[in-house]
């Protein structure tokens, strides 16, 4: 039994449960492995608000101990759904239930993984799944995008920018992207299309970080090998909603609904982070999210004593 179950320990979790205790709330947050969220798998973070520079892992620890230090429990379980009971919400774990009139949702969302080999032994060293986040580690060095819609065109774009070269990789010939993001890679002279390929295997260095991408035309079979230490990808996002069906709207993503408010449409129940439909997901805008819906699971849980 607590006042507010948070089910996620990512940044917008964490955040939450600051806020919560702070509010006077006996907070529980449910995580399925360890707290953190993907930035334990950032090497390095440098755009986080007056950190200059941290390691994912240490951050996500920093994180942690401040919520502890305020009275958050943490509980490793796999939340399997919710069941309303009136006002009370009975969350069901592979470990038994836990009960609490206010829920927040910081399950966050997973990227789709380079599907090849090297492509998992390399994540956060070279391999990485937000441009703005890393992309500034490859200043006036070559890399590649690997992706055909709006994000791998605007991170594509967005490297351009920083990076001597940038090879956009993509398995069709046409992309999903809009007209206008093509065209405007299309004019950059630092961007190089490569299509129709894909990613073959991701090659690494005497330090343990990527040093090459091998690729190879999905219809001729030839292949060719980037030297790209940086590898972006871009292949889309699975918001981790799918148990949460039942006090959720959710658009045909996946993604649950829901504003600036993080207010999932069922009273007593928030979503916070990655998982909620929104244009930017950084670790600022979970944190933001985080605080808003733990501040407003306060004011919730006050009204019904």
């Amino acid at each position: 039994m607590a006042d507010l179950i948070i089910i996620g320990g990512g940044p917008a979790g964490l955040t939450a449960a600051t806020y919560a205790r702070r509010a006077g709330l006996e907070t529980l947050i449910l995580e399925i492995t360890v707290c953190g969220g993907q930035i334990i798998n950032s090497q390095d973070v440098e755009n986080f608000p007056s950190l200059q520079h941290i390691e994912g892992w240490r951050l996500a620890d920093n994180w942690q101990k401040q919520a502890q230090a305020l009275g958050a429990q943490v509980k490793t379980a796999a939340v399997t759904g919710i069941e309303l009971q009136g006002e009370m919400k009975l969350v069901h774990t592979a470990r038994g239930d836990f009960q609490a009139p206010a829920v927040i949702i910081a399950t966050g969302a997973g990227h789709r993984k380079l599907d090849c080999p090297g492509g998992a032994e390399f994540s956060g060293r070279g391999v990485s799944t937000c441009a703005s986040c890393d992309g500034a580690f490859f200043k006036n060095r070559e890399v590649a995008v690997v992706g055909g819609g709006n994000t791998a065109l605007e991170d594509a774009l967005y490297l351009s920018n920083i990076c001597s070269t940038v090879y956009l990789v993509h398995r069709r010939d046409e992309f999903r992207a809009e007209r206008h993001l093509v065209e405007a890679a299309k004019n950059r002279t630092n961007i190089s299309f490569l299509t129709p390929y894909v990613p073959a295997e991701v090659l690494g260095d005497d330090r343990g970080r990527a040093a090459a991408l091998r690729v190879r035309n999905v219809e001729t079979g030839q292949e060719r090998t980037l030297t790209t230490p940086g590898i972006f990808t871009a292949i889309g996002m699975i918001p981790n909603n799918a148990a949460f069906a039942n006090v959720l709207r959710m658009d045909e993503a996946g993604y649950a609904i829901a504003g600036e408010d993080c207010e999932s449409g069922t009273p007593g129940i928030w979503v916070a982070g990655d998982g909620r439909r929104k244009a930017l997901r950084q670790l600022v805008t979970a944190a933001a999210d985080g605080a808003v819906a733990a501040t407003a699971a306060a004011k919730y849980v006050n009204s019904l004593k």
